[in-house]
């Protein structure tokens, strides 16, 4: 979706939340773990995205897609919701966005595997998704179809002893070479999220990076590795 394909309803500034989470863009509101990111200024006007929703200050809510955030800078929605003509973001927030939420995936993803929650290795995978303990798979973009086909006919397998008749979901957000550099001596091929805290917490933060990157959004994930100020 373009940025001027999404439908802003006008507003006064009094009709802007002021605690509340409503999406600023599209006027929608629901609770901050469904799709929405909370964004603050900072005493230089930077207007930065508060994943972990603890920054200090006044805060807007803009919906978890590239296109959203798109229109959201391009109108100058910001500055608006914020209350201060200060705020004014720029088009690198577009991309310092998706390496915070690859950031956040890539953490939960260490946290997870200490947690035993989430495993590497396609017969490894393979069997926890036929023993219907994966509630997620993963793998490298550059995988081999093979590896890729076995794991997605386990998939499809045991949809059919689900009550809803679904298949569990299954991402593909990097290459090899990415997760080397995002993961080090933990990169992996095929992967699997399991069921539990952590193993949740990884396929929460994977539906977010999904649902923002949408489908033409390039990948930005840049030095995710790396912790930010």
């Amino acid at each position: 979706m373009a940025p001027d394909d999404i439908n802003v309803p006008e507003a006064e500034d009094d009709d802007l939340p002021l605690n509340g989470r409503m999406c600023i863009v599209t006027r929608t509101s629901g609770p901050a773990d469904d799709g929405l990111i909370r964004f603050v200024a900072g005493p230089d006007g930077r207007v930065v995205a508060d994943l972990k929703r603890q920054l200090p200050g006044r805060g807007c809510w803009v919906t978890a897609e590239r296109a959203v955030l798109e229109t959201a800078i391009k109108r100058k929605l910001f500055a608006r919701a914020l209350k201060t003509a200060e705020a004014k973001p720029g088009p690198e927030l577009l991309d310092e966005v998706e390496r915070l939420l690859v950031q956040q995936l890539i953490g939960m993803m260490n946290m997870a595997r200490k947690a035993a929650q989430f495993i590497t290795g396609a017969s490894k995978v393979e069997q926890a998704v036929r023993g219907m303990a994966a509630i997620a798979t993963f793998h490298a973009s550059t995988a081999a179809p093979d590896g890729v086909r076995k794991i997605d006919q386990a998939r499809k397998a045991i949809s059919f002893a689900t009550d809803d008749g679904e298949q569990i979901p299954t991402f593909r957000f990097f290459t090899g070479e990415e997760l080397d550099t995002l993961l080090g001596s933990n990169s992996f091929i095929h992967a699997a999220a399991l069921a539990g805290q952590a193993g949740e917490g990884v396929v929460k933060r994977a539906n977010m990076l999904e649902r923002y990157r949408g489908e033409m959004s390039p990948r930005a994930f840049g030095d995710a590795s790396q912790p930010t100020s």
